[in-house]
């Protein structure tokens, strides 16, 4: 990696930390763990997104990939990760691959990532991607992301990086009690924003909304009949 990639990348994780500060009053975070700050300057966003696009790897914006659908913003990257407060020894389900971006960033913070996606194409390429860079660590699925992927389950978290009108319950069944589970809620042209769903010991959950966002719908029906 060149000099010039290497200052792109701190300038970025800079931005990054400055957004973090800014937003503090929605997030309640004023910082993220710079465990996951390190996790984004290791993984080679250049390699996430299409080669015409490759000279704005880091900027702090969502990019397309294609089939409508985009890599989304390293700033939302960081602090969706942060959200979960992941440890070494986490399974994370993943509903949205997309590039594999955000799935490499939580192979490096994780025991197991299982990601999907619905897009088969995309699926495919981000598994041949990460294996290509890798990531053994993440398990690449396709299907509908609304009925998570139960042979993993139950999740120490969940990431999921589309918009849905309201929570799947499957993936707050598939999550594992002491849990979190993280998702942009609301329409395709209506206001979303970010939830964050918290399921206690008795397995009740506790949800709040943490920042208004947008992101591409989550496609899929509700039930695999």
């Amino acid at each position: 990696m060149t000099g010039k990639d290497m200052n792109a990348q701190d300038l970025l994780l800079d931005e990054i930390r400055a957004e973090a500060w800014g937003t503090r009053q929605y997030t309640g975070r004023s910082a993220f763990d710079e465990r996951v700050l390190a996790a984004l300057r290791e993984v080679p966003r250049e390699e996430f997104v299409p080669s015409a696009l490759q000279h704005r790897a880091y900027d702090n914006l969502p990019l397309p990939i294609g089939h409508g659908q985009t890599i989304s913003q390293p700033y939302i990257v960081a602090l969706m990760t942060d959200l979960i407060d992941p440890e070494p020894g986490d399974v994370v389900l993943e509903i949205g691959t997309g590039s594999g971006y955000q799935a490499a960033v939580l192979a490096k913070l994780v025991k197991r990532v299982v990601t999907m996606d619905i897009v088969e194409a995309l699926a495919t390429q981000a598994a041949a991607r990460l294996q290509r860079l890798g990531y053994d660590n993440v398990d690449v699925r396709v299907g509908n992301g609304r009925l998570g992927w139960p042979g993993h389950a139950p999740y120490d978290a969940i990431l999921v990086a589309a918009a849905a009108p309201d929570i799947p319950p499957a993936l707050i069944a598939q999550l594992k009690p002491g849990g979190t589970l993280v998702i942009p809620v609301g329409g395709t042209h209506a206001s979303q924003e970010l939830r964050v769903l918290s399921k206690d010991g008795q397995g009740r959950v506790h949800e709040r909304s943490v920042l208004p966002v947008v992101f591409v719908p989550l496609t899929g029906a509700e039930s695999s009949g």
